[in-house]
């Protein structure tokens, strides 16, 4: 029996929206040329950073705190499903500000946000180092956003991937996707490597490999890879707890005391190297704000691909064709994304009006 929708990439975009159409009864088959949610999904630092990683109000900022608002929630569907822990910590995000000239750039990002409503602190150099003392004596001052927390995007995949198995759903690993099967002004299916699969919906959740695909439809804009480098170190016990954003990096502490250092912005292709140049620019970002980094210890290093878009905003929603869909381009905030995405794209798939209007981020 065909299924009713193929999902093309089984990364978190993929698996979340699989887990959303399986509860509501469809059944969904995913093709990967690699294990599930092992390529950029699993790579990505796992920031909940609404406010501090979002530069200005709009409509993305929106969607970015309704998708923050349903993790609390979220995880605790998933966890119930994998039993699998996601090690979301609700640690909070402080925006460190080195000199002067960053102070006054991160005092002007509140200002909108507190028009807003949102929560955000505003701490000199005494506060922000009584709220997280690991920080350097040298700040000028922090933001202190206590709303955005943090995800292990490792454990979320393997939970997403997990839940979509007892639910149910299909993985077809190691296929080779070559383009969609057309069929008039519709989208039939598949066609792989080893032949064509029918379904009556396809979505398309392969992240900066979603485009490469034969006989793709033009869409609103260009998607690309940005490769992202990340080093992990280790302390035990952990020294602090909050996540730690700086202009040209950041920190994010795990209660076990692995701590990600990240990350490069790397126009080069699929490229996903991890260079001396990358490593040097990381680890002196993160030592000029927690100067202690220096005593720990050297664990492991990657890189990631981030699916960008040309116009900087996601590819979400029904596409040219009849039976296609997206779910991808979230470039940098695709952890954050995932539960909102699955809802919205979901809800379309389905023939359901979504809760939060992504017109804006239409195909």
């Amino acid at each position: 029996m065909k299924p009713d929708v193929l999902i093309v990439g089984a990364g978190v975009m993929g698996c979340a929206c699989a887990h959303r159409l399986l509860e509501a009864g469809l059944r969904v088959t995913l093709l990967e040329r690699a294990l599930p949610g092992a390529e950029s999904s699993a790579a990505a630092a796992g920031i909940l950073g609404a406010q501090s990683e979002v530069s200005g109000a709009g409509p993305f900022f929106e969607l970015c705190l309704a998708s923050r608002a349903l993790y609390p929630e979220y995880v605790r569907t998933l966890e119930a499903i994998s039993h699998i822990a996601i090690g979301y910590e609700t640690s909070g995000v402080l925006e460190v500000a080195l000199d002067p000239a960053e102070g006054r750039l991160a005092v002007g990002r509140v200002e909108w946000m507190l028009e807003r409503g949102l929560r955000v602190e505003v701490l000199d150099r005494e506060e922000a180092r009584r709220l997280e003392p690991a920080l350097t004596p040298t700040m000028v001052g922090a933001n202190y956003y206590p709303d955005d927390h943090q995800v292990d995007p490792e454990r979320l995949s393997r939970a997403l991937a997990t839940a979509v198995g007892r639910l149910g759903g299909q993985f077809l690993n190691g296929v080779q996707v070559l383009g969609l099967a057309v069929e008039g002004e519709r989208v039939v299916g598949i066609d792989t490597d080893s032949g064509r699969l029918s379904a009556g919906a396809v979505l398309i959740a392969g992240g900066a490999w979603s485009t490469r695909l034969q006989g793709l439809p033009k869409l609103r804009t260009t998607l690309k890879p940005v490769a992202g480098q990340i080093v992990q170190l280790e302390t035990r016990p952990a020294f602090f707890r909050h996540v730690v954003y700086g202009f040209q990096g950041y920190i994010v502490p795990r209660t076990d005391g692995r701590i990600l250092l990240g990350s490069t912005l790397e126009d080069r292709g699929f490229d996903k190297a991890v260079t001396c140049a990358g490593l040097h620019q990381i680890t002196g970002m993160a030592m000029g704000l927690v100067p202690d980094l220096k005593q720990a210890r050297l664990q492991q290093t990657w890189s990631g691909l981030r699916p960008a878009t040309g116009d900087n905003l996601p590819l979400l929603g029904a596409g040219p064709l009849a039976g296609l869909f997206f779910a991808t381009g979230h470039y940098r905030n695709g952890i954050l994304l995932t539960p909102i995405t699955a809802d919205m794209v979901g809800s379309l798939i389905l023939g359901q009006q979504p809760q939060v209007d992504i017109g804006l981020f239409a195909p």
